[in-house]
């Protein structure tokens, strides 16, 4: 089994990023908005669980097979615990607002979408997985990946 920089479980967060994502964030987030999704990209709303207000953030948006989901690449982060907590949420791209409900996808139904992120956003994959992910990982790696790496099927409202 190989050696794993990070810890996989229910309790990883990474709150911190390389200086360049921060960058790129502040960037997709207009784009985003103004409708130039870059590779899927997306503004996600969703309810504070504790003020019950709403919170954006940009997310991933990953289609396989027809179906569309969201990747939380950073963990059990707050808007995978609010989306948790009220699965209804929406997706944003310019002025389109879509109304969905969010299904968790269980760690063992992971490893097709994960394959499928690491391929789209490779160049992303040292600044959440610290080199224990390649866009050629094999299952066994995304398998051991999954209980850190929230996944969530979008279904209509």
């Amino acid at each position: 089994m190989p050696e794993y920089q990070q810890t996989y479980d229910s309790k990883r967060v990474i709150t911190t990023g390389a200086g360049s994502m921060r960058f790129l964030n502040r960037l997709v987030v207009p784009l985003t908005k103004l409708g130039l999704g870059l590779l899927g990209s997306r503004v996600l709303s969703v309810r504070g669980r504790k003020s019950g207000e709403w919170r954006s953030t940009p997310v991933s948006l990953i289609v396989l097979e027809g179906q569309r989901y969201l990747v939380a690449p950073r963990g059990h982060t707050q808007w995978v615990r609010n989306l948790r907590a009220t699965p209804e949420a929406r997706l944003q791209l310019g002025r389109t607002t879509e109304t969905f409900r969010a299904e968790e996808i269980p760690d063992a139904d992971k490893t097709e979408v994960l394959r499928r992120y690491v391929k789209l956003w490779s160049m992303e994959l040292k600044t959440f997985f610290d080199g224990d992910v390649t866009k050629n990982s094999p299952d066994e790696v995304l398998h051991h990946i999954a209980p850190g790496v929230p996944v969530f099927a979008i279904h209509p409202a």
